[in-house]
């Protein structure tokens, strides 16, 4: 009686569902493979789709936007006018005394001489006011970069013992790392860059800030000998084993113009507008230390100075450059992590800054510009550059309209080459260090990390493994350890995708999650599942066992509701955008799984590729047939439930 019974009250709830039209399962239009291949790769290398703008245009005109298009220059270059001269004067100098000390600070980070940190905020700006879109991206060298170069190069060559070397060496990387950036931008292969996440980005840039900071202290103490090695414990080892060696007047100079250089920081952080005063701040602590230097003659009481600097604009180092021999192997490693580092800060910054002025920056476009810039600068005694958070967001506040700003800064920069250099020579280290420090503090982003432990734990671990890594390990090290697991998470989702059983919202057509949406119910005898990922060869074995977990579960629970059994086994493949064959293996394969507990296979709304594949794998179409074919859960749930009323009446 219990199964009669069963079967009678089935139907009567499947009359819930309103009976409605059952639209046909049409396969997408017929595309070659060749016009397959064509979207394909637009949509992968070209989805800015940059050509549009050729269209209907004469070519004269062709030929006014391709010069454009490579030459931005030429695009703003022409309405340029006096008003806007004005603008980028203030903030060219405004930068210019800001790029001033921190080219000498980075250059010195690098373990390079600071004349090369001059070198590198005059030329390169150069290049990018012609080459670049953005019209607030100060160029010049960055911490982050700087550190990188510097500590990879100091593990093969010592900077101290063979400066030659190691200088050559600095400017080769500089050379690979622009050949990548430009490589990348001309490939358009910018997708590669997507791999640094922000969580990876956050951590990162934390944990190198730490280790920047931590550098400093043999500046900020007056230590002479200091570890080369970049990790958190031999650097504290290096500090406390050296206490004979502290200098209370390098650390009493160090900690007044620390304190004065984060004061100006938060007031211009608390007021914007008083954007000056931390810009302003570094230059004035340089001229007001060496002043005091040279009046007191600190040098000769343990606080160590610059030296005297070279005179004169960038000499030619394209002879310098290694393209051979046993270190090459290094230059080009150097040259690809810093390439990848710099190129991601430079355009992130671009695009944060024209966020805020409502403009687009092409990120292939910034990727050539900012490689054309470091290959010849790598020519002109430069070293790696790009675009630099703190000077870009003083331009912006500055009020910069076009990238005139940077070479306002470069003819600045360009005259203290030429005229300036001897007043460096009593500036000391102690100040280079605190500007550096100073600058560095704002990498650490402590709310963006509690917004992301907030909305994702498994990238706020990623954020720490990045961090940890960076501060435990080595800079490089740590950031390839966030890399692998971010690329971890990745292939987690695709060889783990997410599958949902669906239930019927009461009085409509709508089905959802069952865990989601409490009051949807489930239709008796319909195992509905919904799958949430493309298909292939690295999910297929997966889903064909959750799958059949989902089908012995619900058997299980109907046999203790002591009703019916499974009768249709309904997937809903909306959200699959893609198959390959192993997919289409694992359809047939459940449907002779389920065929053999009685019930039928049913699939939902396969999209274009799915569809196509299916169709083409189907010829008997045993599980593309007009039964088992549907529009909509809805739809499908309808017809069959029409289907199960008639078999049973057939039955009584």
């Amino acid at each position: 009686m219990e199964p009669n019974a069963s079967n009678n009250m089935q139907p009567d709830h499947c009359l819930e569902i309103a009976p409605m039209g059952v639209h046909k399962v049409v396969p997408p239009p017929h595309r070659s493979t060749l016009q397959k291949l064509k979207s394909r790769l637009k949509e992968t290398f070209f989805p800015d789709d940059p050509l549009l703008q050729f269209k209907r245009q004469t070519l004269g005109k062709k030929w006014i936007l391709a010069a454009q298009y490579f030459f931005p220059i030429l695009q703003w270059g022409p309405k340029y006018s006096f008003k806007l001269f004005k603008s980028d004067i203030v903030s060219g100098l405004t930068i210019a005394s800001l790029a001033i000390p921190q080219g000498i600070s980075y250059a010195k980070l690098a373990s390079l001489p600071p004349i090369v940190g001059l070198y590198s905020s005059f030329v390169p700006p150069l290049v990018y006011a012609v080459l670049g879109s953005s019209r607030d991206l100060a160029v010049g060298p960055v911490s982050i970069a700087s550190l990188i170069l510097g500590s990879m190069l100091t593990q093969e060559v010592s900077p101290v013992n063979n400066p030659l070397l190691f200088l050559q060496l600095a400017f080769s990387s500089t050379f690979f790392a622009g050949l990548f950036q430009a490589s990348l931008g001309f490939l358009r292969l910018g997708f590669i860059i997507d791999f640094l996440s922000k969580a990876t980005l956050i951590g990162f840039m934390a944990g190198a800030a730490i280790i920047v900071s931590l550098q400093q202290l043999k500046s900020l103490l007056g230590i002479t000998h200091f570890t080369k090695k970049m990790g958190l414990v031999p650097v504290l080892s290096s500090v406390f084993h050296n206490i004979n060696e502290w200098s209370w007047q390098t650390i009493l100079m160090g900690f007044c113009f620390l304190v004065f250089l984060l004061l100006t920081r938060h007031v211009s952080i608390r007021n914007p507008k008083l954007f000056w005063v931390s810009a302003g701040a570094p230059l004035l602590s340089v001229i007001l230390s060496t002043i005091l230097v040279f009046a007191f003659k600190a040098e000769n009481h343990g606080i160590s100075v610059i030296g005297k600097l070279q005179e004169g604009l960038n000499p030619p180092s394209w002879n310098m450059l290694h393209f051979h021999g046993s270190n090459l192997g290094l230059v080009v490693k150097t040259g690809l992590v810093t390439g990848i580092i710099s190129l991601t800060e430079g355009i992130a910054v671009g695009r944060t800054f024209a966020a805020l002025k409502n403009y687009q920056v092409d990120g292939n476009k910034e990727m050539m510009a900012i490689g054309l810039m470091n290959v010849i600068g790598s020519a002109t005694s430069c070293y790696v550059t790009t675009g630099a958070f703190s000077r870009s967001a003083v331009n912006h506040n500055a009020g910069a309209k076009t990238a005139v700003s940077n070479v306002v800064m470069s003819v600045t920069v360009m005259v203290t080459l030429l005229f300036l250099m001897p007043l460096f020579q009593y500036t000391p280290n102690v100040v280079l260090g605190a500007i550096i420090v100073t600058a560095v503090i704002g990498l650490i982003d402590l709310p963006a990390a509690c917004q992301i432990w907030k909305i994702d734990k498994f990238d706020f671990v990623v954020m720490l493994c990045a961090f940890f890594g960076v501060v435990f390990i080595s800079v490089q090290n740590g950031l390839a350890i966030a890399v692998a697991i971010s690329i971890f998470k990745i292939l987690l989702q695709v060889t783990r995708p997410k599958t949902m059983i669906l239930g019927n919202i009461p009085g409509t057509d709508i089905f959802r999650n069952l865990h989601h949406y409490k009051d949807a119910t489930r239709i008796p005898g319909f195992l509905i599942l919904s799958i949430e990922a493309p298909i292939n060869f690295a999910n297929a074995t997966y889903l064909k066992e959750r799958i059949q977990r989902w089908i012995n579960e619900y058997e299980t629970e109907e046999d203790i509701k002591q009703q019916s059994s499974i009768h249709f086994l309904i997937l809903d493949l909306s959200a699959v955008s893609a198959i390959d064959t192993s997919g289409v293996s694992l359809f047939k394969d459940l449907k002779k799984a389920v065929e053999t507990k009685g019930a039928e296979l049913v699939l939902v709304n396969p999209v274009g590729e799915v569809l196509e594949k299916l169709l083409r794998a189907d010829d008997a179409r045993d599980i593309t047939g007009p039964d088992t074919l549907y529009l909509t859960v809805g739809e499908a749930v309808a017809a069959l439930s029409s289907t199960m009323k008639g078999q049973s009446s057939s039955h009584v």
